[in-house]
């Protein structure tokens, strides 16, 4: 080699030294740069962009640097981890055991990451690593101030409990997948996308609507998440047409659904408010998730308004669910004074807001989280749970008043005296499972899953069990009138049972009924007379439904007693009378402190004199049946108006006699007026009647 070829292979060398040299700093401040991004992300519950940082920096970390990279694994790891990657966490986490870079937790979380993967094997062995080493960790409580010193000691108290649970939990998974349960699941496409559906909720009167939450395409706005890499979620809602089949899920179009995101919704009993979760975004520092209302107006909902709980403002409130009596908010929260991570709280609904947060407490609450509760029409409440023994991930818990409480006296009464019940596999699954809602009593309905999801991605599943229930429904309308949403019913048995039954828009309720026990129904509303039906339930074979009439008499108005029936031209009361009369004296009985003017009509046919007197008798038979049966004779006033007072038409006798108008006045004038013979009789007929109209409410309340 000339001297000249040796000097241009030595400036060669020192090129490639130099450009190798430069590359390594320009990837180690790449990864540099990568990490503070990520720590940035990180700070905000930005997981999904954190751990897109996270990864490049430790791809561009060297292999040899084997602590640095562990380090990052674990960073990577904890936003897999957060964001339900569950196999790129188990992954990470053993990278991170690989570098010798896992602590104590490392072996915690990586236990709880291979029971959602249903590793059950590999996960007992990861928490009884955990629980080897606290005896290695007790010098940890030790360091810091006494405080810190506390605060880490209540920390490691909590881990342990959760750490004995993920052990037994890894044993009892696999007995519980192999017994299997009455539970018939079934992923329902439809309302599925390839994006996060879930937390399902029914509604309307015969839960013909079927709200829920998705991140798919059609959400609102054009951003990405940080939080999860998707579209912020939106509420849409399928409705069944009307041969009861599902529709295709569209987005509620009106103000409710923003740019940010909303999910997780309840509803008032009545179905006019909503309750729902909505996580706001800021570049700057971190918000919170809070509960928010909306109410519905014709068909649209309102924008959200936000419902203060507490003053606690760095706090998330989330998953709201309304109590079936409708007096209670039920929620999941992780301020101060719960059990550790996300608990069960519940807060008192009134009409001037809200009053008094409440913690379920042990058993329901944990160390770990307990999140999305639901209850079923029943009373039970379902909530879900990773730190109870479970399969895997979030599973569905029942809690039901125990038997030392009132035993049909649901948890919305009580915050004590209850007890738990895992409802096994198929409904439980390795992954997350939440978000129950009911169709009726009967024990069917909608829940979510990221069961099988490798993306970690919720989907709506339905679920059916076959048990025997029996139920009564029950319509609260006005006699002779439309239903009254503003009633309520109470509902008394002999086995303890004492109930306040709200109505829905239709005026119905449904309530589930135990077989041997005696019920006593009352019907109320505000203006008008009580209404009781008795029911005694006896067992059955098969599910059963009872139907319940609570027709209520308007204080304010006449109220027609159908099938009332005389002897022609005479005040004698034919035996078919008997059935209306003596559900007359029923009501009188149920109502102790009216009394009545009893009165009987005739048409416009014959004299006036005529009429008066044999409507005047007619009423006074009545009264003399009503007394003869045990009713006072101050607390009836008989008169006759003979053809005084022509019946004047109201809207639901419309629907009867469509060429009536509300508000007509059955004249004879009127009558003779129509051109058909047919009508002029139909209308002669409504005007022989016999009503009662309510005189007084306070008899016998004042010594009179």
């Amino acid at each position: 080699m000339t001297a000249t070829e040796h000097y241009n292979m030595r400036r060669k060398l020192k090129l490639i030294l130099c450009t190798t040299l430069a590359l390594v700093l320009l990837t180690g401040c790449g990864a540099e740069q990568a990490m503070k991004k990520g720590d940035r992300f990180y700070a905000l519950g930005e997981y999904f962009d954190a751990a897109t940082q996270y990864r490049k920096a430790y791809s561009q970390t060297p292999s040899k640097e084997r602590a640095l990279r562990g380090q990052r694994a674990l960073k990577l790891a904890d936003c897999y981890r957060r964001i339900n990657y569950t196999q790129k966490a188990i992954a990470a986490y053993n990278n991170a055991v690989r570098y010798k870079q896992a602590d104590s937790l490392t072996h915690f979380f990586l236990g709880q990451q291979l029971m959602k993967n249903g590793q059950y094997k590999e996960a007992a062995k990861q928490f009884q690593q955990f629980l080897d080493s606290l005896d290695h960790g007790a010098t940890w409580v030790q360091t810091g101030d006494g405080g810190a010193a506390a605060r880490r000691a209540a920390a490691l108290r909590s881990y342990e409990q959760l750490a004995r649970n993920g052990l037994r939990s890894a044993q009892m998974a696999p007995e519980w997948k192999k017994q299997g349960s009455d539970y018939t699941v079934k992923r329902e496409n439809l309302f599925n996308s390839r994006r996060a559906d879930y937390s399902p909720m029914l509604a309307g009167e015969e839960n013909n609507q079927l709200f829920f939450t998705s991140t798919r395409n059609q959400a609102r706005g054009d951003e990405y998440s940080g939080i999860t890499g998707t579209k912020n979620a939106d509420i849409f809602v399928s409705t069944k047409d009307d041969k009861g089949k599902w529709q295709h899920p569209e987005v509620i179009d009106s103000e409710l659904n923003t740019d940010f995101d909303e999910g997780a919704c309840s509803f008032s009993p009545n179905g006019k408010t909503m309750y729902l979760t909505l996580c706001t975004t800021n570049p700057d520092y971190p918000r919170y998730a809070t509960i928010v209302t909306s109410s519905r107006s014709d068909a649209a909902w309102s924008k959200a308004t936000q419902l203060k709980l507490t003053r606690d403002t760095l706090s998330a409130y989330a998953h709201p669910a309304v109590s079936p009596d409708g007096q209670w908010l039920y929620f999941a929260s992780n301020m101060a004074g719960g059990l550790g991570g996300y608990d069960i709280w519940r807060v008192r609904l009134t009409t001037s807001g809200t009053g008094g947060v409440e913690n379920l407490g042990a058993p329901i609450n944990t160390p770990g989280d307990e999140l999305f509760p639901t209850f079923r029409p029943n009373g039970d409440l379902y909530f879900s749970s990773n730190g109870h023994p479970g399969m895997g991930g979030l599973d569905i818990y029942i809690a039901r008043v125990s038997d030392n409480v009132s035993s049909k006296d649901s948890l919305a009464q009580h915050t004590v005296g209850f007890t738990l019940t895992h409802p096994g596999f198929p409904l439980n699954s390795q992954g997350d499972d939440f978000g129950m809602t009911f169709e009726g009593m009967k024990n069917q309905g909608y829940f979510a899953s990221n069961r099988g999801d490798a993306r970690g991605w919720d989907h709506i599943y339905s679920f059916y069990n076959p048990e025997i229930i029996q139920t009564v429904k029950g319509w609260v309308y006005e006699k002779d009138g439309y239903e009254l949403p503003s009633a309520q019913v109470y509902m008394v048995g002999n086995d303890g049972t004492n109930l306040k039954l709200s109505v829905k828009g239709d005026g119905s309720f449904t309530q589930e009924i135990h077989p041997g026990v005696d019920y006593v129904f009352l019907g109320t509303c505000k203006g008008f007379l009580n209404h009781q039906e008795q029911l005694r339930v006896e067992p059955v074979k098969k599910s059963k439904e009872y139907v319940l009439q609570f027709p209520l008499a308007n204080i304010m108005a006449p109220v027609l007693i159908d099938n009332i029936f005389y002897d022609f031209d005479k005040a004698t009361l034919r035996p078919e009378s008997e059935t209306a009369l003596d559900q007359l004296v029923k009501l009188l009985e149920e109502n102790p402190n009216i009394t009545i003017e009893l009165s009987a009509h005739t048409d416009y046919r014959g004299s006036a004199e005529y009429n008066k007197r044999l409507s005047q008798r007619r009423a006074e038979s009545v009264v003399n049946y009503l007394i003869a049966h045990g009713i006072a004779h101050d607390r009836l006033t008989p008169v006759g108006y003979g053809k005084e007072k022509p019946k004047e038409v109201r809207r639901k006798l419309t629907e009867r006699y469509p060429y009536l108008k509300e508000g007509d006045l059955l004249t004879e004038e009127y009558i003779k007026a129509l051109s058909e013979e047919e009508q002029q009789e139909e209308c002669n007929q409504l005007n022989r009647r016999t009503e009662f109209r309510v005189l007084r409410t306070t008899y016998g309340l004042f010594g009179n």
